[in-house]
């Protein structure tokens, strides 16, 4: 089973399951999951091939999707579900094929499309790292930058370096592999018909106007959202904005 981190109280049911994207973690989300464990119980995750959670040899939507319905399974068979990018399509996966586990859906910043673009440039500049004299933040920063010109992404992708252990705590193989995976969309049947709010960065090009068909015929009652001046990353770059929508979509 997936690593998973819980906060709040057990008595408001159902729980929320917070899952994090392509080269994240559950700890990406602690401060948002600490912000929204004062009246409910908050389950993050660290998502196969990443953080403490298991290393397999595939990395498809189906898996994750099955990956989350065990966690879920354990806390009480039904939650309410965050999902951002690659997260957010494992959500939608285990939404469409196993809707009864799933209360309410939030993707963030993502759609149920395949895209063009890939994070193998990422790859790359993490397998570049010199680990063995990355041996503080400062020095594995200054590596980064030579091949990321965003702080923001090099202090976001650092979160999963593990310096005392000199290793990155991601399965770089497989993820490279599965790329194709991560970046399309698996082809599913069927439809989700609850309550799912498609929050998005306004300054995004992730979730788009002629995406809406596709994403209304498999969440028929899907609602659309965007956050001002936020960009992918809009849990991290609007944290207030975003909390604030999630209160207003899935109240307690």
């Amino acid at each position: 089973m997936l690593r998973t981190y819980v906060a709040g109280p057990e008595t408001a049911t159902p729980p929320l399951l917070i899952v994090h994207g392509l080269y994240g973690s559950a700890r990406n989300w602690n401060g948002m999951a600490k912000r929204l464990s004062d009246t409910r119980k908050v389950i993050t995750v660290d998502q196969r091939n990443h953080g403490e959670s298991p290393w397999f040899q595939s990395h498809s939507y189906p898996d994750m999707a099955t990956d989350l319905a065990e966690v879920i399974a354990a806390h009480g068979g039904v939650a309410d579900v965050v999902g951002h990018s690659m997260g957010g399509k494992a959500a939608m996966t285990l939404a469409l094929t196993q809707p009864d586990m799933v209360n309410r859906l939030v993707v963030a910043d993502i759609a149920p499309v395949a895209y063009t673009h890939d994070q193998l440039q990422f790859i790359h500049a993490m397998r570049a790292l010199d680990v063995e004299t990355a041996d503080t933040r400062s020095a594995a920063n200054a590596q980064l930058a030579a091949r990321i010109d965003d702080a923001g992404i090099r202090a976001f992708l650092l979160q999963s370096f593990d310096r005392k252990e000199k290793k990155w705590v991601l399965n770089l193989d497989v993820l490279e592999r599965e790329m194709p995976n991560v970046v399309g969309w698996p082809e599913i049947s069927g439809s989700f018909d609850a309550a799912t709010l498609f929050l998005s960065g306004g300054a995004s090009d992730y979730v788009l106007p002629e995406h809406r068909t596709k994403i209304r015929g498999l969440f028929p009652k899907a609602r659309f959202a965007k956050i001002p001046g936020a960009g992918h990353w809009l849990h991290a770059e609007k944290p207030d904005a975003f909390e604030a929508s999630l209160r207003a979509f899935l109240p307690v």
